[in-house]
């Protein structure tokens, strides 16, 4: 049986989570029915190396986007490709386009992956892009919630987009926890009895660290603790200032972008997410996977549903630093059989998010995609 070429194409296969899961999407694809190509544009990605041997990857010669059209559309053609799957809006936009312009019967899934909008400029922007999104086979949504603003801000018929969540390679993540290690400039973060609080993301406004240094500076008031923030952003000096500003600088550590987060997810006591938006958080789900408790805000749209609502996690509100840190308190004040028992219950979550599982969801929309020809 000939197998189905997929071209996945991004930006680059940095340090976010769309790079993330198109690489759990590519390593568990099943090869009997499928032959995967990676495209992205000629940036470095720290995911290049997690790559499997047997994926085909291109790397083009332009840093930008918009001129990646004409050279995206010779690589459907001349690879024979069948499906080209992309996500980010942009990046969904030039993949369709050049989708047409290869002049070939390939088909087109593209996958929404945050809850956008707001403003006037940019709910404008949106329904420009979903004007493009209809020319493409078939839509992705990595949440319910996304697929709700994708309807109200994109306006999108709910019967065209399918949601899949995101896929959590839990294989990986045990075996980076088992086989790794906390460098040796790290370890005394969690070498002493004060409980370490973690947290891991863009250091950005929509992530919003700001609440969480401000919710962190409660807790410290009540029993000793320290942050640990893996990361790396703009912010980032901004943020080491608002820490001097709360008197608790020396209790904050910034240690940038770590390949394997997993095994400080797994030394700590508790995970924070403190976002304004997420379309999924697969960060969470790691988290959860990796043995951690989390405090997360209760943003559009991904956090309630990956916690199922409070079940597997604790939830608060946006931007509310003092319930944050009640929240945080109260997982760090538990006793340990609670604190096993909320453990328990987040390797169970993340069970459901596991990427042989999922993979196998989006193997099934390529194939049904391909067979609408």
């Amino acid at each position: 049986m000939k197998k189905i070429k997929v071209m996945f194409f991004i930006y680059q296969m940095g340090a976010g989570g769309a790079a993330r899961t198109l690489l759990n999407i590519i390593n568990n694809l099943d090869r009997n029915k499928f032959s995967p190509v990676l495209v992205t544009l000629n940036f470095d990605g720290s995911y290049e190396k997690e790559l499997k041997e047997d994926v085909e990857f291109i790397k083009l010669d332009s840093r930008r986007l918009s001129r990646s059209v004409w050279s995206l559309a010779k690589i459907i053609r001349t690879r024979k490709v069948d499906l080209v799957f992309s996500t980010i809006p942009r990046v969904n936009t030039i993949a369709i386009l050049a989708s047409k312009l290869s002049f070939t019967r390939v088909k087109t899934v593209i996958r929404e992956a945050d809850n956008l909008g707001g403003t006037f400029k940019t709910n404008i922007q949106l329904f420009g892009f979903g004007l493009i999104y209809k020319l493409s086979d078939q839509i992705v949504s990595l949440s319910e919630g996304v697929k709700e603003n994708l309807v109200k801000r994109y306006k999108i018929k709910p019967k065209d987009i399918e949601v899949i969540y995101n896929p959590v390679d839990l294989e990986r993540i045990n075996q980076n926890m088992t086989e790794g290690g906390i460098p040796d400039n790290h370890k005394e973060l969690f070498s002493s009895s004060e409980k370490v609080v973690i947290t891991a993301g863009r250091l950005v406004e929509q992530k919003d660290q700001k609440t969480l240094l401000e919710a962190f500076s409660r807790v410290t008031e009540k029993i000793s603790s320290r942050l640990v923030i893996l990361g790396e952003g703009p912010l980032e000096n901004k943020l080491k200032q608002e820490a001097e500003e709360l008197n608790i600088r020396d209790r904050v550590h910034f240690i940038g972008f770590q390949s394997n987060p997993y095994i400080y997810f797994k030394h700590a006591d508790l995970f924070v997410l403190s976002s304004v938006h997420e379309g999924f958080s697969h960060v969470i789900a790691e988290a959860l996977a990796s043995g951690t408790p989390v405090v997360s805000t209760n943003c559009k749209s991904g956090p309630e549903e990956v916690l199922d609502k409070g079940e597997y996690g604790l939830l608060c509100e946006v931007g509310n630093a003092e319930e944050m840190g009640d929240k945080m308190l109260q997982v760090l004040t538990a006793d340990r059989g609670k604190t096993s028992e909320i453990i328990n219950k987040g390797y169970d979550r993340a069970s459901h998010f596991d990427a042989k599982k999922i993979v196998r969801q989006y193997e099934r929309v390529f194939a049904a995609t391909l067979k609408e020809k």
